[in-house]
């Protein structure tokens, strides 16, 4: 099942050359990223299947929405998801190393998004390639951050999606480059289960930081009114 492609109500996302599927991390941080700003630009740092990118290109206007894969394998499906898509006239994915991409662009975004690569344990699979989508030293916060704060316009916002253990570590490097946390979203499976993911939206501007949380399930394929109004405009049965 998890190499079938997976249909959501306005796109249709391949997945089987990709490392790493379709997640619940991905849906909820395409669908809770802010874009009263209305972004101009807006680019993906580690796209995958593209699944970000055409979740904001079906919820923006956005002119540019820009995506940046590494991964040869990842980078063709993320292409050919954007060709088969509704916004394919405004989707593009490049191929290459966030530092390279840093060198030579010379254009900030409004909005950039990430679904970094978070588990940096010392266990690693027999499967590199998954390895490389799934272990942070594949793309250190740090770099991340770094990359992040040269790339983004002086009133732009970035989206971020990390383990919760992470959030403090990671507020802390950002703040370093003067990025600064706006919103916070704590996510848990249910009532009962410990925070696993924090999703945080930052910009060079300080100001009152609004936390929330939510819980996805009630009870196993229950979900909360709450993950259901933030996704119902994507899963086919919410």
């Amino acid at each position: 099942m998890a190499n079938q492609p997976f249909n959501f109500k306005q796109f249709k996302v391949e997945q089987d050359k990709c490392a790493m599927k379709i997640g619940t991390d991905a849906v909820l941080l395409g669908a809770w990223s802010n874009l009263k700003t209305n972004p101009f630009s807006i680019l993906d740092i580690g796209s995958g299947t593209g699944i970000l990118s055409l979740m904001l290109a079906q919820r923006s206007n956005s002119k540019i929405i820009d995506a940046l894969e590494i991964d040869e394998n990842a980078y063709e499906q993320c292409v050919e998801n954007f060709e088969n898509s509704p916004w394919n006239d405004r989707l593009f994915c490049y191929h290459a190393a966030l530092e390279e991409f840093v060198d030579e662009i010379e254009d900030n975004y409004d909005l950039i998004i990430s679904n970094p690569p978070f588990y940096s344990e010392d266990y690693k699979s027999k499967t590199p390639q998954r390895d490389l989508a799934r272990f942070e030293d594949a793309l250190p916060f740090k770099h991340l951050i770094e990359s992040v704060s040269k790339l983004l316009s002086p009133n732009g916002t970035f989206n971020v999606i990390i383990p919760f253990n992470a959030e403090q570590e990671f507020i802390n490097l950002a703040e370093a480059s003067n990025l600064f946390p706006n919103q916070i979203l704590r996510v848990k499976g249910t009532s009962i289960t410990e925070i696993k993911r924090t999703l945080i939206e930052f910009s060079f501007s300080k100001s009152e930081l609004k936390i929330n949380n939510l819980t996805i399930e009630i009870s196993r394929h229950e979900y909360t009114e709450e993950y259901i109004n933030l996704t119902k405009d994507f899963y086919l049965k919410m």
